[in-house]
């Protein structure tokens, strides 16, 4: 038993930055060992998968574009026959009708 009640762990020191340099080094040695015939990624570069969906992505949003542009072109729509303003007109109010609605709004 030590010092203060704490006992020493059975399975040696391994708080000192040695066993984690240890540890890291065997990590770092197995990832590195016999894992290079499964590759995940093709030596060449298939263009189904690759090109033609970005290709295709591309043409697509091209033609909508094209599309937006010649919908908004002021000359593909009809003209418009300009609308026959309502003359104004003066309007006459009869008398007391400020105060009539003012007592209709405070009941």
């Amino acid at each position: 038993m030590k010092r203060d009640g704490v006992t020493e762990s059975p399975a040696g020191k391994w708080t000192h930055p040695e066993a984690y340099l240890g540890a890291m080094a065997r990590k770092r040695r197995f990832r590195r060992s016999g894992h290079r015939d499964g590759r995940s990624q093709p030596d060449s570069p298939r263009l189904l998968l690759s090109t033609v969906p970005f290709a295709a992505l591309l043409a697509l949003l091209a033609v909508l574009a094209v599309a937006i542009m010649v919908i908004a072109f002021p000359g593909s729509q009809p003209q418009q026959r300009p609308a026959q303003l309502a003359q104004h007109q003066q309007g006459v109010a009869a008398k007391g009708w400020f105060q009539e609605a003012r007592r209709e709004f405070r009941n």
